[in-house]
């Protein structure tokens, strides 16, 4: 095995300096055979890093029939390691672990260093918090697929990716990358110690034998991870300046769309003005440690002046936050008083 990786490493730089003398940057070994795993029909995971397009002609895929192996050649470029410097995934190895054979010149080994280092310094960052968050969103997005899949096969083809995406998610929350390939996937997720056993649900999304037995073991593995992969945020405290105006936004925007809707027996517009304020708590609950507001479980289709109640019990518990604060909310006998009162800076400047 070794005399025939050899040839091929051998055959590529001969044909390099034939055909592209100034294109091959280095080869870098990894995979089976740089980690010790390899066995009888293992291929062979060669970085071969080029600096133009001219080096594809390097690039190339066959089988050896006396040993039946069938090999990639595949060319990478230097945009492309920088890609993977930035840790949009958690399969890295090509980048980290490649044991360098041969070089053409020593610049192209700093470069890489650099690269590398760029990537390592990402991972034990907070950055890596955001990486994992994006690949666990898409994962989400896999999950309404599998949902909508009308077939098992398309079911098990989304529920397989979304997989793929929160193994990457985990790698990536707790700073690390896969070193041996997918056949160990499972087990070097089980080396980070992670306080569920996601082994066993993946293995259950993998085993399923439904469309509807697919759909219910993927959600228990997002339920399972959601709660993990999130990052608590460090939050203000109330204060006047960052609770000011939020108030009279709420009672501008939807106090008397909330009657006018219960008035002309409109659902949706009860429904969807309820939720614009939901959501707003959600927004000030993210960065401000204000006490939790959870409005959607009291919306009644079928009564909507009980929405509208919810509304003023909601409204009147912000208002305990604003008058935690010293604050509140400005009122005006009529629009006389608002304009007089509106412009007294006028009066003091002048």
């Amino acid at each position: 095995m070794k005399d025939r990786n050899e040839t091929i490493i051998e055959a590529i730089i001969k044909m390099a300096d034939a055909l592209c003398p100034d294109s091959l940057a280095l080869i870098g070994v990894y995979g089976s055979v740089a980690t010790g795993d390899e066995h009888e029909k293992s291929d062979l995971d060669l970085l071969i890093l080029i600096h133009d397009e001219k080096g594809q002609v390097l690039a190339d895929g066959f089988i050896i029939d006396d040993v039946d192996i069938g090999y990639d050649l595949y060319c990478t470029s230097w945009d492309m390691l920088e890609k993977d410097a930035q840790c949009d995934h958690a399969h890295l190895s090509k980048l980290l672990d490649s044991k360098i054979v041969y070089c053409k010149d020593k610049s192209a080994l700093e470069r890489l260093d650099e690269i590398r280092r760029k990537a390592a310094e990402l991972l034990a960052s907070d950055r890596r918090y955001e990486k994992a968050d994006n690949a666990y969103s898409d994962a989400k997005k896999l999950l309404a697929e599998v949902y909508l899949a009308q077939s098992l096969s398309k079911a098990r083809s989304y529920a397989g990716a979304a997989i793929e995406l929160i193994e990457n998610a985990v790698m990536l929350h707790n700073g690390q990358y896969f070193r041996k390939g997918t056949k160990r996937a499972l087990d070097e997720l089980k080396q980070l110690g992670l306080p569920f056993d996601l082994e066993t649900s993946i293995l259950a999304v993998i085993q399923a034998e439904t469309v509807e037995q697919i759909r219910a073991r993927l959600t228990e593995v997002f339920v399972l991870t959601e709660g993990y992969l999130q990052v608590p945020k460090k939050k203000e405290l109330p204060s006047a300046e960052n609770l000011r105006g939020t108030y009279e936004e709420i009672y501008s925007n939807w106090k008397n769309k909330m009657a006018e809707a219960a008035g002309r027996d409109d659902v949706y517009s009860s429904f969807m003005n309820l939720l614009s304020l939901q959501w707003m708590f959600y927004e000030i609950a993210e960065c401000i440690a204000v006490d939790g507001f959870e409005i959607m479980d009291k919306f009644n289709p079928k009564n909507l002046e009980e929405n509208v109640d919810v509304f003023h019990q909601a409204l009147n518990k912000y208002l305990a936050e604003y008058e935690k604060v010293g604050i509140r909310p400005k009122h005006f006998e009529s629009i006389t008083e608002f304009a007089e009162d509106y412009n007294k800076e006028i009066s003091e400047e002048i």
